[in-house]
């Protein structure tokens, strides 16, 4: 492969929270060595409140669009790994691409379901936002450690 850098999906329903903010966690903590998309079964509008708190941690996403998975199938992508970010049932709906290495399923709770004060609608969504650069940082550790890209 003429591009040295590891491509990378992440799916979840709408591509409005979960798959966009570990999409930009692995573009910044990658160090160069990702390229990393994100796109939704069912792509809908970037959730405000996402935006919000990844402004606080430096990601700017207010000019984020949403994409679907299924265009990017009908480009012909490639992906050395597909990584679900959403909910087991809704990881089912998520399409084969063809020659992908490793296909990945982390579960986090969905942002856009969150009820409660503002306030406490973007703690929780903060919480997630946490829990999803852990996951992405624990994966660039493994894929260092067992050489997912042969």
């Amino acid at each position: 492969m003429s591009d040295s850098k590891h491509k990378v999906l992440f799916v979840c329903i709408h591509n409005s929270a979960r798959s966009q903010m570990a999409e930009a966690f692995l573009n910044k903590h990658g160090a160069g060595r990702f390229d990393a998309e994100s796109a939704g079964i069912e792509p809908g509008a970037l959730n405000p409140n996402v935006v919000k708190v990844m402004q606080e941690a430096g990601i700017d996403l207010s000019q984020k669009g949403t994409q679907g998975v299924f265009d990017l199938i009908r480009q012909g992508k490639f992906y050395h790994a597909v990584i679900t970010v959403c909910d087991a049932a809704s990881a089912e709906k998520c399409p084969i691409f063809p020659g992908t290495l490793k296909r990945i399923a982390w579960s986090f709770e969905d942002p856009s379901a969150f009820k409660g004060s503002p306030e406490e609608i973007l703690q929780r969504t903060r919480a997630v936002r946490d829990e999803i650069e852990k996951s992405v940082l624990g994966f660039i550790r493994e894929a260092d450690v067992l050489s997912y890209w042969i």
